[in-house]
């Protein structure tokens, strides 16, 4: 017996398309395409929308006279690196900020995840924002693996985490693997020897065979603060141990410095975020930033081949091409 839930899912998804193809490639106005389909033009207005939210429909602003289209040929003439910029007037709020770009960033995932794929991601207040706009595609055979652990004395982390995790595993429809450790163990030995379990090696494996890591930039001068920097991750000890090493921003609570350095942070020997060369050899690593006090992270993330792919606002492209 047929599932009448599932006949009208498809029946929306039949009219939504016909309802795209009328007007985005034949030029159809509203009123046609209603008394083609024997609807309002309201319900066609409700079509569009659901096509676009629902990824039938991928809209996008190309000019290469365009100011956007000039600064990100020109990060990637400089950098080697692909830039979707966002644009941004400088009276935005910094989490006004964040929240386009993160949105942006959201959209622009769907383009990139597919069947079959291992994508990691880590924790924190942008991705956690872009987690939030993501766009539903449904895929098959992928996995979803957290990159660090969110644990510390104040909370097990994995609330927080695995909201995050769930909701890009219910966007593509997708399996999802968490990584339930502390962000930073209390000492080195501990974490060699939970690395040998065999729980443990198993989400280890999972990010050794990634195709797509999405992740942010912590930095100590963001005005919307990284949550490693806030949410009881370091104590005094560590802050004071990363000024001493010079240590400048992190990707997914691993540190480093402003020419891209990291082994020698001792903070690094505790943490559980992948070491960067392993993050260099994931084939598209994704950046979300937002925010000119992360310039500084930024240079020497790319400095140091971390990124493919960076999202970010207007205000911080232009900081990042000038000399």
């Amino acid at each position: 017996m047929a599932d009448p839930g599932a006949q009208s899912r498809d029946s929306k998804l039949i009219a939504a398309l016909t309802a795209a193809q009328l007007y985005y490639m034949q030029d159809k106005t509203m009123e046609v395409i209603a008394q083609e389909l024997g609807t309002s033009r309201s319900s066609v207005s409700r079509l569009l929308t659901f096509a676009r939210a629902s990824g039938l429909v991928d809209i996008r602003i190309n000019s290469p006279l365009e100011r956007l289209g000039i600064l990100e040929q020109r990060i990637r003439d400089r950098h080697r690196v692909a830039a979707h910029v966002v644009p941004m007037s400088e009276i935005v709020s910094e989490v006004e900020r964040l929240e386009r770009v993160a949105l942006t960033a959201g959209r622009l995932l769907s383009q990139f995840v597919d069947s079959n794929m291992i994508i990691g991601v880590a924790w924190g207040s942008t991705i956690s924002a872009v987690s939030r706009g993501l766009t539903q595609k449904e895929t098959h055979n992928t996995t979803f693996v957290q990159l660090n652990g969110a644990g510390n004395t104040q909370t097990s982390g994995v609330e927080y985490s695995s909201d995050i995790l769930q909701r890009f595993g219910s966007a593509f429809g997708a399996q999802v693997q968490q990584f339930p450790v502390p962000a930073f163990f209390d000492d080195p030995a501990t974490r060699e020897a939970m690395w040998r379990e065999r729980s443990t090696r198993r989400v280890l494996d999972l990010q050794a065979k990634m195709d797509i890591a999405v992740f942010s930039l912590g930095s100590p001068a963001a005005e919307v603060p990284s949550r490693v920097y806030v949410g009881g991750y370091l104590g005094r000890d560590d802050y004071r141990s990363l000024r001493e090493d010079h240590a400048i921003g992190d990707v997914a609570t691993v540190f480093f410095r402003s020419d891209g350095s990291w082994r020698d942070i001792r903070v690094n020997a505790r943490a559980t975020g992948p070491g960067l060369d392993r993050l260099r050899r994931v084939p598209r690593r994704v950046c979300v930033v937002s925010g000119i006090p992360k310039l500084v992270s930024l240079r020497a993330a790319i400095a140091a081949d971390l990124i493919t792919d960076v999202v970010l606002d207007e205000g911080l492209a232009r900081q990042l091409v000038e000399d």
